[in-house]
C-alpha cells in the first residue's frame, strides 16, 4: 500500500520498440543520406520522360535535403518536413523562371497558337472584308479576319491577333 510511484514505475515493463520499428530506423540510418541522393536522381530522370517541368524541383529538392543531411544529420521526420517545404519553394521560385526561358528557347515558340506565325505576312484575300470582318484561307484553314473593307483580290497584311481573329491592313500599293 505505500508504494511509492517510482517503485510502481520501476514494476512496469519499459516500452518495447518493435523490430520493424528498429530496422526501420537502421535502414535509415544506413540509407538516409543515399535515400535522399538516390530519390533526387529517379526524380531527375523522370523528368526526362514526363518533361513537364515539375517532377524536377522534386528531384532538386531531395538532392538538397541529402546535401544538408550530410552536413547536419537530423531525424527522418525533419527530413520529410524539409523535402516538403523545399519541394513549394522551388516548385514556386523555379517554374515561372524556367517557362519563361523555354518560351523564349523553343524552335516552335508559336506551336499552341498558331495565329501568330501569320504576324507580318500578307495574304490575298478571296473573299471581301465588309462590315470590318471577313475570312482568309491560310493553308486550307478559313481564319476570321477583322479589318478595314476591303475588296477580294487585294492583298492585306496580318498586324496581329485578337482570340481567333487576325487583324489585318490592306497593303499599301496593291489596289
Amino acid at each position: 500500500m505505500g508504494q511509492t510511484r517510482q517503485e510502481v514505475q520501476s514494476r512496469q515493463p519499459a516500452p518495447a520498440h518493435s523490430k520493424k520499428d528498429s530496422q526501420m530506423e537502421q535502414l535509415l540510418d544506413i540509407f538516409g543520406l543515399w535515400t535522399w541522393f538516390i530519390i533526387g536522381l529517379v526524380l531527375l530522370l523522370a523528368e526526362l520522360l514526363i518533361s513537364g517541368v515539375f517532377v524536377m524541383w522534386l528531384g532538386i529538392s531531395a538532392i538538397a535535403v541529402g546535401l544538408i543531411d550530410l552536413l547536419a544529420p537530423m531525424s527522418w521526420q525533419m527530413e520529410i518536413t524539409l523535402f516538403a517545404i523545399l519541394s513549394v519553394v522551388f516548385l514556386a521560385a523555379g517554374r515561372p523562371f524556367v517557362m519563361r526561358w523555354l518560351k523564349t528557347h523553343s524552335e516552335q515558340p508559336n506551336l499552341n497558337q498558331r495565329n501568330r506565325e501569320f504576324i507580318g505576312k500578307a495574304y490575298m484575300l478571296q473573299n471581301p472584308i465588309t462590315g470590318g470582318t471577313g475570312t482568309l484561307s491560310i493553308n486550307d484553314t478559313i481564319w476570321r479576319v477583322r479589318g478595314p473593307d476591303t475588296p477580294a483580290g487585294q492583298w492585306v497584311t496580318v498586324t496581329g491577333v485578337d482570340g481567333m481573329d487576325l487583324i489585318v491592313e490592306p497593303r499599301p500599293g496593291t489596289e
